[in-house]
């Protein structure tokens, strides 16, 4: 129960955060694209503050930085980047852990269930069919319980870690080429 709810929570919450508008700002994305140089650096300054999302904190830290050499900015662009990364990824770990620990919960009751069905053997003999199944289907419930439970949070879990690699992937490549155009811009001045 609390497993399910943990992991319906954290695949709700992350596919609604992870989605391309909340992560790269259309805004931030169309000024990457028409950043013309030191006349447009405050007003480009100022989408980013107002942006939302990681994309928006990277450029406005590189814009932040682009009066320091190349290497830097580099260097800013992937501190940036890690801290923005982390929070793309929060609640991934504990969906892993939930399509981990599930299975093992079950197996935990299903063994709990067959030693509760031994020590009834024990009271009432093997001659008694019905006490054994209906003891080794209830042993047997907590396992489906726990696959039930542990297939979609792998499968969810997987899915949204390969979109945080891919907007993580594409944040880079945005933010690289930014990068190279404002160096390329400082080389005119």
């Amino acid at each position: 129960g609390l497993c399910s709810l943990a992991a319906l929570a954290v695949v709700i919450e992350r596919a609604l955060a992870l989605r391309r508008r909340s992560v790269i700002d259309p805004r931030v994305a169309e000024l990457v694209a028409h950043y013309d140089g030191e006349n447009s650096a405050e007003a480009a300054l100022m989408v980013c503050r107002r942006g939302r999302g990681p994309f928006a904190e990277l450029i406005g830290g590189i814009l932040e930085a682009r009066e320091l050499d190349h290497f830097q900015v580099m260097e800013t662009m992937n501190s940036i980047g890690r801290r923005q990364l982390a929070s793309l990824e929060r609640g991934l770990t504990l969906l892993e852990i939930i399509a981990g620990v599930t299975p093992l919960l079950g197996l935990l009751g299903t063994v709990l269930g067959i030693v509760t069905v031994f020590g009834a053997m024990s009271v009432s003999g093997i001659g008694n069919a019905q006490v054994l199944s209906a003891g080794i289907s209830k042993a047997l419930i907590t396992t489906v319980a726990g696959l039930t439970v542990a297939i979609p949070a792998l499968a969810c879990h997987g899915l949204l870690a390969k979109r945080v690699d891919d907007l993580a992937g594409e944040m880079q490549e945005l933010a690289t080429a930014f990068i190279m155009r404002l160096h390329a811009l400082n080389q005119v001045r």
